[in-house]
């Protein structure tokens, strides 16, 4: 019975280092290599909002991506998930929340990386293929679909206001109240939703009557809106704060962040 007792006891034992191999290696701590050293080069290259940040700040942001990508899982469809790719990953979602500490993606789990677009069946080949983000419903609750090619491109062109990864996590911090719908109330306070919806209302019909600068898809809905001008205010804040100053300040209020300030 002791002899039988101990082979059982190994056993389990056996189990559970497997099962802990598993998780880790699906919530990408092991064997990823990825640490603060390793990353900042990455981001000092690639991530303009991390390169105009103070010093202490820069260490947060570093300390903050390596904690989101412990979290979440960056998984590989058709292609082999990079360093570059997670660390974009990981930068995407700290920009939109870097002025909320203690703000965890409580709605995500995993990440699908795409090589290029695909469609509303997720295919990679055929017609239809203009999808360069989502993030999932139903089955795929807590998914987010990425396209590598629009990742890397939202970090390459510092030129233009767009950065699909960006966008689709500002979808999910919208999200967090339950609804997808233009006002995200874990960050804007109570007092300024009215402002903020007459101000998005007045913008879009400004789109639609071709006196914007914003890109035309923000006038799909209020959240796309909310979605399309928070792209334009990561990318080009001060661009933002010249043609937009009353959109610049409510985003500054939501975000909690003057990015057009900053050195």
């Amino acid at each position: 019975m002791k002899i039988a007792g101990f082979i059982i006891f190994v056993v389990l034992l056996v189990i559970v280092a497997a099962m802990i191999r598993y998780v880790t290696r699906r919530k990408g701590t092991a064997g990823d290599g990825l640490d603060a050293a390793g990353i900042r080069p990455l981001l000092e290259k690639h991530v303009k909002f991390y390169q105009r940040l103070a010093e202490a700040q820069q260490q947060q942001f570093e300390q903050r991506v390596l904690d989101f990508l412990q979290r979440v899982s960056v998984t590989g469809v058709g292609v082999t998930v990079t360093e570059l790719d997670r660390v974009l990953v990981g930068a995407s979602a700290i920009i939109p929340i870097f002025a909320f500490p203690d703000w965890h993606y409580t709605n995500l789990r995993e990440i699908l990386l795409y090589p290029e677009t695909f469609n509303t069946d997720f295919a990679q080949r055929g017609p239809d293929r203009d999808i360069l983000g989502m993030v999932g419903n139903g089955p795929l609750q807590q998914v987010m679909m990425l396209s590598r090619q629009a990742l890397e491109q939202g970090f390459a062109n510092t030129t233009d206001k767009r950065n699909t990864a960006i966008h689709e996590f500002v979808h999910l911090i919208d999200k967090t109240d339950g609804d997808t719908d233009d006002i995200p109330e874990a960050l804007l306070q109570h007092q300024y939703s009215i402002p903020w919806i007459q101000l998005i209302r007045r913008c879009i019909q400004e789109i639609r009557q071709n006196r914007s600068d914003i890109d035309v898809y923000g006038a799909t809905n209020e959240a796309e809106f909310f979605a399309v001008v928070s792209e334009y205010f990561f990318e080009r804040p001060e661009l933002l704060r010249e043609k937009h100053p009353e959109l610049y300040a409510m985003l500054e209020k939501i975000f909690k962040n003057d990015i057009a300030g900053q050195r």
